[in-house]
């Protein structure tokens, strides 16, 4: 399949495509033209005049309902495009994959498809458009983000260069960023909550387990950040993992969180206000965990506030050679370092810059096979290498032995 040439269509404007527009415009010989479109167009001229303050690049705005496939549509034919950069929400995913195989382009995202009215976020409903982009001659490449999607080729990379087997995979995901504010979340709060109110599940001795949500926690000594509480949780890299990596016993992930974080989504979990059932609010029907989305602090302005940082990365144990190992590898990300370059903290940062990277890929023919892929079913050098140059510099460490949390 030839190279593309590097028109890209990036929909959604939040603090993670700011991120991810910025890098693209870092990198000119390879995104030859960028445009951004949203619901609120405001918001993309914004994101716009950002980068051309930074730049000197200029990208082309657009206004576009993402739920309107015929619309999108129009607006891929309009543009030129040849790869969608979905850096939307989530329940908007397949609507989107719908306009690419109707408008004939490639497509990449950084979260996996959720139903709006069910907290459920899982892989097989993008995975069951194997055939159709397959037959289109059309590559759509899911979660190239950091969890899901960095974390992912650390394991494929480690399986590569280090390992001929991994049993067992920890996912850890540390932000030790501090932003002053009472609550507040680091990424879209609707997202966020939803994720932290679900049930935990990890994959152990070929099931799931499931569990209350943050009921298990551990501390953890994490490089450049220190110790904080990390609890486990259900995360969509677990789903992909466990599938293209057969041999794996058990495959968990874990989040860092504060006890202000803690009460405060325990208390409006226990008001209402983290439901996604609508209400009827003095004659008008809203969805309280929309509506507090509303009231709470917007995550792209945050950059500015946020210091500390992140450690994000795996620690997988499997063998070699007949003899077991574990590796832990891991990026160390500074918030204020990410606001200087950006004008984004880490988090947005963190998941903007791999987009790119994954684009990036496509772009240059390294990953472009028809079909749907996740990550870490693809090459990780190319990738990794990017990582290195581009903002995200990995380190990799062999441990004594299995960590026991």
């Amino acid at each position: 399949m030839k190279n593309l040439t590097g028109n890209t269509l990036v929909i959604g404007a939040g603090g993670v495509s700011s991120a991810a527009v910025h890098k693209m415009a870092m990198n000119p010989q390879i995104f030859k033209k960028i445009t951004l479109a949203s619901r609120r167009k405001f918001k993309c001229e914004a994101i716009a005049e950002a980068v051309k303050k930074r730049t000197g690049v200029s990208i082309h705005t657009a206004e576009v309902d993402a739920m309107n496939v015929s619309a999108v549509v129009e607006l891929i034919k309009g543009s030129g495009a040849d790869l969608l950069v979905n850096l939307a929400l989530p329940y908007q995913d397949l609507k989107l994959m719908d306009a690419c195989l109707e408008a004939g382009i490639h497509y990449l995202d950084t979260a996996n498809y959720e139903p709006e009215d069910e907290a459920k976020f899982e892989y097989h409903w993008q995975w069951a458009y194997q055939k159709r982009f397959a037959e289109a001659g059309l590559t759509a490449i899911l979660g190239s983000g950091f969890d899901p999607g960095v974390t992912s080729v650390f394991a494929t990379w480690l399986k590569k260069h280090k390992l001929d087997t991994i049993s067992l995979i920890d996912v850890l995901d540390c932000n030790g960023g501090d932003n002053g504010k009472a609550f507040a979340t680091n990424f879209n709060p609707e997202i966020n909550i939803r994720e932290v109110t679900a049930d935990a599940r990890h994959w152990e001795n070929g099931d799931w387990v499931t569990s209350p949500a943050m009921t298990h926690k551990v501390a953890f000594d994490f490089p450049a950040v220190g110790t904080r509480n990390m609890y486990l949780m259900y995360h969509e890299e677990l789903e992909s993992l466990k599938t293209h990596f057969p041999e794996v016993k058990r495959a968990r992930f874990w989040m860092t969180f504060g006890d202000a974080y803690i009460n405060h989504v325990t208390v409006l979990q226990n008001i209402g206000m983290t439901s996604i059932e609508p209400v009827v609010h003095e004659g008008v029907e809203i969805v309280p965990l929309q509506f507090l989305k509303t009231v709470l602090p917007d995550p792209s302005d945050l950059g500015e506030l946020t210091k500390g940082k992140t450690c994000i990365g795996d620690i997988a144990t499997g063998q070699k050679d007949g003899k077991e190992h574990t590796f832990y590898i891991y990026n160390i990300c500074d918030h204020e370092e990410c606001y200087a370059e950006v004008g984004s903290q880490a988090v947005s940062y963190t998941t903007g810059v791999p987009a790119m990277i994954g684009a990036a890929q496509m772009i240059t023919g390294t990953w472009l096979e028809p079909g749907v892929w996740n990550m870490e079913q693809l090459d990780p050098d190319g990738f990794m290498d990017m990582l290195n140059t581009q903002g995200l510099p990995w380190q990799v460490h062999e441990l004594d032995g299995p960590v026991d949390f």
